[in-house]
């Protein structure tokens, strides 16, 4: 290998700092470094896009490697090459002169190429008695095994990214179809909830995924995606629960209706009237779901709950429990503590309870943890949602007699 010296380039090109900066670290490759020059070339395509060269530029190089006579890039050889421009373009399968010039200077000012100009810009090689190769001009291979590590380390970087992103693209398309596929059996099974409205949401998240993206562009929206999946799969899950506890209720009266019609438990004792001619009345039933208030009286305590509805507006409960659901994304309420509260104080008193929440946010640190302690008052007959109510009413400047 050709070391220890500078060349300038010949006729009209100019030197730059650039091609001096090349000379020199290729000047000072390891004694004993060597590489399969195609597994280089693999890589080399591999790392093309963070090495800023053109397709058909790698076609040059890999035709200026077929003529280095060994496979391997070693520094104990000549790593200068010297075809001419028509046996250049007879290996870039006909490549124009001008265009074979363009791609080489290309090459060149991406540090993978240094030229080593004869006197008068021919290339040629001058071999000694026995014949080797003393001196050679033509294009020096040198760069790319002073570069080798360099070049492999950016090749395993894009294959990472590459499978990164390959990856995540396969988990957008399992996620679509999966809230597809959801949200058309919610809108098949009735389940609560505006699902026109949550459909027509879902189709502006996907219509924001770019056709061709990177992993900066679709890590977040998969991240959204995802979340908005979880939230349909939460409202899917408080309707089987619902159902379920509606067939459960159903079964045990039958249970109860065919088994002894005079049962004593402990649990619940049985009241006898004072007089036997009247029924037996019931013992109270706990946690009986809690009084739903006119939406009327939650809009008018509630008024910032408005802006969250379909179509900025809420004109029934359906649009409220919608907007509950936009509103509870927005405070970083979790999906199952909303959940809970739907299954506590159901699903219209945990709609107005998040408007409630939103409507004291500024002066709540957690909301999530709020409601998450509403909810566990309500279990315990503790709280009632009409005091929370009647105190915004007031804030707001609106009655008792107007609110009733």
């Amino acid at each position: 290998m050709e070391t220890g010296y500078v060349s300038t380039p010949f006729g009209r090109r100019t030197m730059t700092l650039g091609m001096l900066s090349n000379q020199i670290a290729a000047a000072k490759v390891d004694t004993d470094a060597s590489i399969d020059k195609w597994k280089l070339f693999r890589a080399l395509c591999e790392a093309k896009p963070l090495l800023g060269i053109s397709d058909r530029a790698l076609s040059v190089l890999n035709a200026l490697l077929s003529f280095h006579p060994h496979t391997k890039l070693s520094a104990e050889d000549v790593l200068v090459v010297f075809p001419s421009n028509t046996q250049l373009s007879l290996r870039t399968h006909g490549m124009a002169e001008t265009t074979l010039r363009r791609h080489l200077a290309a090459l060149v000012a991406a540090g993978l190429l240094t030229r080593k100009d004869s006197p008068n810009g021919k290339r040629y090689a001058r071999k000694d008695i026995a014949g080797q190769i003393n001196h050679a001009f033509g294009f020096s291979l040198a760069p790319l095994l002073a570069r080798m590590t360099e070049i492999l380390t950016l090749a395993d970087q894009v294959s990472r990214q590459r499978l990164q992103l390959q990856r995540l693209k396969e988990r957008v398309s399992l996620c679509r179809r999966d809230i597809a596929k959801l949200i058309e059996t919610a809108m098949d099974e009735g389940a609560l909830g505006d699902w026109g409205s949550i459909q027509l949401q879902f189709r502006t998240l996907v219509y924001s995924l770019p056709r061709a993206c990177g992993v900066a562009e679709i890590a977040p929206i998969l991240e959204e995606m995802e979340m908005f999946r979880e939230e349909v799969v939460n409202r899917l899950e408080l309707k089987v629960k619902i159902d379920n506890t509606d067939g459960n209720d159903a079964q045990n009266g039958w249970h109860i209706q065919n088994s002894d019609t005079q049962p004593l438990t402990e649990s619940e004792p049985r009241f006898e009237p004072k007089d036997c001619a009247k029924p037996v009345e019931e013992p109270k039933r706990l946690n009986e779901p809690q009084k739903v208030f006119p939406l009327s009286v939650v809009l008018s305590a509630c008024p910032e709950i408005w802006a969250y509805g379909p179509g900025g507006k809420v004109s029934s409960w359906r649009d409220l429990t919608t907007a509950a659901v936009v509103v509870r994304s927005m405070l970083a309420v979790s999906p199952s503590a909303y959940q809970r509260a739907c299954e506590v104080l159901g699903p219209e008193n945990a709609a107005a309870a998040i408007a409630c929440i939103l409507e004291r946010s500024r002066h709540i640190n957690s909301p999530g943890g709020y409601l998450r302690d509403l909810t566990r008052r309500a279990e315990r007959e503790e709280f009632s949602l009409g005091p929370m109510i009647m105190a915004l009413l007031r804030a707001n400047g609106h009655g008792a007699r107007k609110a009733g």
